[in-house]
């Protein structure tokens, strides 16, 4: 049976080269970073080698990347304990903070808690159809007390690429003319790959980032922290990692994260590749009756391409393209157990029966053409069966 991976928005395969640096962390320099002898320094070394890296692909500063476990955390870390310092600090009685209808759970479900503890005021800004944030709106929610707006850079289930750059610059404007500063925050997992993530260009004060997006390993994400942001630690234990991540680091993954974005440096001639793919994969679905993009269509990742399909359940598609070997998502990966129709395409106003007809194929660089013609070969058949089956009628 073939095996055409499309589905590289939720996890990607580790890099060869990724895991040949790994290697020797596990069976020969496993020494722990925080001891004194050759084993403990050579760790050691290795991580701050790799925190000085990934510093300089986003523009920052070496001190300012802190390692997490994964995206999630990072967010956790960074919203949790920016609230948690500015509370300490008892100039703001009650903050608030922004974000979108459309965020990655990890950021919505961490706000919620922070809003069902009663430790802010929040509020999410609409996106229009295409999935974009809707600027007018957000500068509108701003008050007094905002001290943290945190958007997305790209939508993970539809593709948008949401203007952070100019998000960034209306905060930094407006910042000089308050008391109380407002913090920003953007969710850059699905951005690292594609985009220009240089800090001081997106003028962002925190940017979260994860390993198995970047084909490094799962396990391993990021945090960049503007220095002078407050944060307060999420974990306690040692005096790790700045003493905002307690915890012995994981030196073989910290050391693999580095060696993915290495390769993303070295790989952005793939990237055009990916998006003439995609294109091709888009013209063709949408020459199927009842198919329509969600998302952007001119500003979105190369990697992601997601549809509407009339009358047939996401689930049932997912299945039917699996047992041909080609495996891709209907939605979210963190959320598509559950059978609620998608947050994010609710959001952007589609009916939540057509939210249960959505599909993703999320491309990456061993993507070949003719994996994308076998798609597009076996996939009007799926729906021609699948629409004979459903019980979501379609006219």
């Amino acid at each position: 049976m073939k095996k055409i991976y499309l589905d590289n928005a939720a996890t990607t395969p580790v890099d060869s080269k990724v895991f040949n640096k790994m290697k020797p962390y596990f069976l020969e320099k496993y020494g722990n970073p925080s001891e004194f002898h050759k084993l403990g320094i050579e760790a050691k070394k290795a991580i701050e080698e790799s925190r000085d890296n990934i510093a300089n692909f986003l523009g920052a500063q070496k001190d300012e990347i802190i390692f997490t476990s994964c995206a999630t955390e990072s967010i956790n870390l960074s919203h949790k304990g920016l609230i948690e310092a500015i509370a300490s600090q008892g100039k703001v009685k009650r903050p608030h903070v922004i974000s979108s209808q459309i965020e990655h759970k990890a950021v919505l479900e961490t706000l919620n808690h922070l809003e069902n503890q009663k430790m802010i005021d929040l509020s999410l800004v609409p996106v229009n159809k295409l999935g974009r944030i809707d600027l007018i709106s957000l500068k509108k929610q701003i008050k007094t007390s905002t001290v943290l707006i945190s958007i997305m850079y790209v939508n993970n289930e539809v593709g948008t690429i949401e203007p952070i750059k100019e998000i960034g610059e209306y905060i930094k404007k407006i910042n000089k003319k308050r008391k109380t500063k407002i913090y920003f925050h953007t969710d850059a997992t699905q951005a690292i790959n594609y985009l220009d993530c240089k800090v001081n260009r997106l003028g962002v004060d925190l940017l979260s980032f994860s390993g198995h997006k970047i084909y490094g390993p799962k396990g391993i994400g990021g945090l960049y922290v503007r220095k002078g942001t407050p944060l307060v630690r999420q974990i306690d234990g040692g005096n790790q990692e700045k003493g905002l991540r307690a915890g012995t680091e994981n030196t073989a993954f910290i050391v693999g994260i580095s060696e993915a974005v290495n390769q993303i440096k070295q790989e952005k001639k793939k990237i055009k590749e990916i998006g003439r793919l995609r294109d091709l994969l888009i013209k063709g679905v949408l020459k199927i009756k009842g198919t329509e993009l969600t998302g952007d269509p001119v500003n979105r990742v190369p990697g992601i391409a997601s549809f509407i399909v009339k009358g047939v359940e996401g689930e049932a598609m997912v299945l039917l393209l699996s047992q041909k070997g080609i495996f891709v998502s209907s939605g979210s990966a963190c959320t598509s157990d559950k059978l609620t129709p998608s947050h994010v395409l609710t959001a952007m106003g589609y009916d939540p029966i057509l939210s249960h007809c959505s599909i993703r194929f999320s491309l990456g660089k061993d993507t070949t053409e003719a994996d994308i013609n076998y798609v597009l070969e076996e996939f009007p058949k799926i729906i021609s069966k699948l629409r004979l089956m459903s019980p979501i009628k379609y006219e």
